[in-house]
């Protein structure tokens, strides 16, 4: 047994045997009133974002009191119309980050920067300063204004994986490898989750809910696999990579949120997934719900990487603002096949995932009806286009 144990401490997890007969532990946070829906004021951050657009819709389906912080002079159409507290600011300057989190009981910050290049100095410290000092931010200031507990959206990037199977599943006990290629994106989202953990040391209540690739509506900016949905509709995506990752829906990243707030342990991160899906599926499911026939062109991804190798250092010094698609480090994710075990946050939250094709044809439905979809030959919706974080999920 102590060798098994060994040949398996790589991969930060017990013998698979021992694992499936281990019962975890309870939640603890089931009779919590501060911790209830409708109690207090809801503060969310990364409103516009993808996450947080349908993070908000839901809360507010669900009659909760929600505050919003927007950064001034960004996309802020997600909240247009929404009966929402607004506060004005940027999680990398203290005083409106504070202003915004006093007077809430609940804090959901779900705002990051988001990137998959590695982009110029300049690039590396905004993500530094917006995803591990704004991370800081928050939190301290949840603290000072006595918030009953934070959850702070997690990257399934940041979460380890075995050296020798990348493509084995990963789960929350998997320590992060920091001598591989990783994107700067990538380490922010492992020092945030440090700040999670000191500010835990330091009193305050914090989950860390671990977010996949994201499918579905209320996609505004639009989020990168929006933007391949919209140009694979479209007849702009000629061509693809092989590889895989997991993907989660709206819905079921909306309810793993809610779940970590009103059911999590303190100080615990929990992954939200969907399922694992392959570039080769989900083409499938966009030519299925579009109507669009699928590029013709798969590339080999050796190729790719080495084309993506050199162009990408190029584009981030010479136009930092051109929104790159194939970057290495995106072709390297694609090619580990990453896979998650959601297991914990069955157990313990009660978690239950949906499917993967209802979120993308809610995610076509939105752009369709937004205009996104110009081509002719892509079919009507068959998803009405509705708000998908409306509808409760099984979790919830």
């Amino acid at each position: 047994m102590a060798v098994r144990f060994l040949a398996y401490s790589s991969r930060s997890k017990i013998v698979e045997g021992i694992t499936k007969a281990t019962t975890m532990p309870e939640s603890i946070n089931r009779d919590r009133p501060d911790l209830a829906p409708g109690t207090g004021l809801v503060l969310v951050t990364g409103a516009s974002g993808h996450l947080g657009a349908n993070l908000v819709a839901r809360l507010l389906a669900d009659g909760e009191r929600v505050r919003v912080l927007l950064q001034p002079g960004f996309d802020n159409r997600a909240v247009d119309g929404l009966d929402v507290e607004r506060a004005a600011g940027d999680f990398r300057d203290p005083e409106s980050v504070g202003a915004a989190v006093k007077g809430c009981q609940r804090v959901y910050h779900c705002g990051a920067m988001v990137s998959t290049i590695q982009g110029n100095a300049e690039h590396r410290r905004q993500l530094f300063e917006s995803n591990v000092i704004g991370t800081q931010h928050i939190l301290e200031a949840a603290r000072i204004h006595g918030v009953a507990r934070v959850v702070v959206t997690g990257s399934f990037s940041a979460v380890g994986h075995h050296l020798d199977d990348p493509s084995a599943p990963s789960d929350e006990s998997a320590p992060f490898y920091p001598f591989h290629r990783a994107m700067p994106y990538e380490r922010t989202k492992v020092l945030a989750e440090l700040e999670c953990l000191r500010a835990v040391a330091r009193g305050l209540e914090v989950v860390v809910a671990t977010s996949c690739a994201i499918l579905g509506g209320n996609d505004f900016l639009p989020s990168r696999m929006g933007q391949t949905l919209c140009d694979f509709a479209n007849g702009r995506l000629r061509a693809y990579v092989p590889g895989g990752f997991e993907f989660v829906s709206a819905r079921d990243i909306v309810s793993g949120h809610l779940l970590a707030m009103s059911r999590g342990r303190t100080g615990e991160k929990y992954i939200f997934s969907t399922r694992f899906a392959t570039l080769d599926e989900i083409v499938g499911l966009f030519e299925r719900v579009t109507g669009v026939p699928r590029p013709g062109r798969r590339l080999p991804a050796p190729v790719m990487a080495a084309f993506a190798g050199v162009a990408s250092p190029f584009l981030s010094r010479f136009f930092p603002n051109f929104r790159q698609r194939l970057t290495p480090g995106a072709i390297r994710l694609l090619q580990m096949r990453r896979h998650a075990n959601t297991r914990k946050a069955q157990v313990e939250l009660g978690y239950r995932s949906t499917e993967l094709e209802s979120a993308v044809e809610e995610a076509y439905a939105f752009f369709h009806a937004h205009g996104a979809i110009k081509n002719p030959a892509a079919r009507a919706p068959m998803a009405a286009s509705s708000d998908p974080a409306l509808a409760a999920s099984p979790a919830s």
